[in-house]
């Protein structure tokens, strides 16, 4: 299993939503993969009144200076980032899991919304507030949710959910669909059929996987 850089953000909560429940409920221990897919709300997607613009992103949440594009780079590079001015990285190292593809300049990346904003509208975001939207976009609180990866391959998924791609390396896989189950838990998410079978097949082989979130607020 490829393991990402934990955050000093990141804070593990071990919660369980139960099918079409409001509200998340305490659990003793984390999830296996397969019994967090099946905790996924089900239901029906629609893209209808989606634009990019319904979710403010890349903010100053927290007004240091930083953007939440900066934080994230600062917080994955796997050396001291060389950051110029108020703060714009400019150098560093990171390492793209999607394709094991390691980069030294901020150039190359992407900051890929684990759960694309399209796809959290179709999934339940399109009930929020646009103060609950722009939360989601530039959610810090997980190290899940937003990951620096090439261009490439963020732009090669796009808005895609599991059933329509997956990381090119074969040996990201079972971290991805982890991440994507842990982003859709913690954000409340629900799930179409299609992708619900297609992360099913994907736990039948990442057994050592485990899921554990804490409910965005």
């Amino acid at each position: 299993m490829i393991k990402k850089t934990v955050r000093g953000l990141a804070a593990a909560a071990l919660t369980v939503l139960p099918l079409f429940s409001a509200s998340p409920a305490q659990a003793a221990e984390p999830l296996s993969l397969a019994d967090a897919v099946q905790q996924l709300p089900l239901a029906d997607e629609s893209r209808e009144g989606y634009q990019r613009t319904s979710f403010k992103h890349w903010v100053d949440a927290d007004k240091d200076s930083c953007n939440t594009r900066m934080e994230v780079l600062i917080a994955e590079s796997r050396v001291e980032p060389t950051i110029e001015g108020a703060c714009k990285v400019v150098a560093g190292e990171w390492f793209s899991y999607y394709d094991a593809v390691t980069l030294t300049a901020p150039g190359g990346l992407d900051i890929d919304h684990m759960v694309p904003l399209a796809e959290a509208w179709d999934s339940g975001a399109s009930g929020w507030t646009a103060a609950r939207r722009e939360a989601y976009a530039s959610d810090l609180g997980s190290e899940r949710s937003l990951v620096a990866v090439t261009a490439k391959t963020n732009r090669s998924k796009s808005d895609q959910d599991p059933a329509e791609w997956l990381p090119p390396l074969a040996d990201a896989r079972c971290t991805y669909a982890t991440d994507w189950v842990s982003t859709k838990l913690r954000w409340g998410l629900a799930v179409d059929q299609v992708e619900a079978d297609a992360l099913a097949e994907l736990a039948e082989g990442c057994g050592q996987e485990t899921v554990e979130y804490e409910p965005a607020n």
